[in-house]
């Protein structure tokens, strides 16, 4: 994959994680990347101050044994893999997180969901994240397939013409290509596309377009979305064992209808609607595809994002 270089796992130190330290250790070993991992956890009360390192002990050793744990489910039990643990504890988690990104320069962040195996979407931490962390995130849920056969999807608007734009278009089709190949998957590119003014001609009084001229306006759009979906593709260099979604439609519907449907187990989006704003906050089509899916995530931000979150 050769995508990644420094990686950092989040823990709140608390819940059973070995499948997505797993999921951490694979990206980490199959891109040659360090690999840290940071436990973050409430304030600790000044009247409990005393058993303040020994609780934070007591969270590096439970991650000590998650790790055991990955390496063996992913066999290098026997290998070294030098791994930082670092315990933070205070309010605003979030903040904490993502400065913790910055002063490290990580580009890739990995941590389990917050919300329940049983339902969609993703809470308050996690969007958070989404929105101001300038590296790409990974926030895992179990897979609905084996490893062999993990289906990834892939969401791109190839009428983008803004340069960051298409950039981000291509990385996300050659980072979802790589992780397909990391798991010997399957890979679906969805794009959707519709002509804006559609419904406003076939109900409109003032308009006399024919419905002739309007399908045939309608088909156009299609085809040259096609073209453009097609060339970027090629430009990414992608030529094999991908499937392509082209779906006529909003995209905040679609797509969460075929991750679904193919019961996708990892989807990669990118979640800044404005592309050169520096630190602009998600959009609202990313946020209602967000809220409506089930799957694992992996989103990425286009170069010259800026953190609103400082450093220091």
């Amino acid at each position: 994959m050769q995508r990644f270089h420094n990686i950092l796992f989040v823990s709140h130190g608390i819940k059973e994680e070995t499948a997505a330290f797993v999921q951490a250790l694979k990206l980490a070993y199959d891109n040659e990347a360090q690999l840290s991992i940071l436990i973050v956890c409430p304030s600790f009360p000044d009247t409990l101050s005393e058993y303040q390192s020994s609780y934070e002990a007591s969270l590096i050793d439970k991650m000590n044994t998650t790790i055991q744990s990955a390496k063996s489910a992913f066999h290098l039990s026997k290998k070294k893999i030098p791994i930082h643990i670092e315990v933070n504890c205070g309010s605003t988690p979030d903040i904490r997180i993502i400065r913790h990104v910055l002063k490290n320069s990580h580009d890739l962040l990995i941590k389990e969901v917050e919300t329940p195996e049983s339902r969609k979407g993703f809470k308050a931490l996690d969007m958070e994240l989404l929105r101001k962390c300038p590296s790409a995130l990974f926030l895992y849920r179990p897979y609905k397939h084996i490893q062999q056969n993990i289906r990834v999807a892939v969401a791109i608007d190839p009428k983008d013409e803004e340069p960051a734009a298409h950039d981000l278009s291509l990385h996300l089709l050659e980072v979802s290509h790589s992780l397909r190949t990391l798991y010997h998957g399957n890979l679906s590119i969805i794009s959707c596309w519709e002509f804006a003014l559609e419904n406003y001609f076939r109900d409109s009084v003032w308009f006399k377009v024919s419905k002739e001229e309007l399908d045939e306006m309608v088909e156009e759009e299609k085809h040259s979305h096609r073209l453009l979906l097609q060339e970027l593709i090629k430009k990414s260099k992608i030529t094999d064992n991908y499937h392509t979604e082209h779906l006529k439609g909003k995209a905040e519907e679609l797509i969460p209808s075929i991750v679904s449907h193919k019961k996708i187990d990892v989807l990669v989006m990118g979640t800044v609607a404005r592309t050169g704003i520096s630190g602009f906050i998600i959009g609202n089509t990313a946020e209602n595809i967000l809220q409506k899916i089930d799957c694992s995530l992996l989103a990425l931000k286009p170069q010259g994002f800026v953190s609103p979150v400082k450093a220091y």
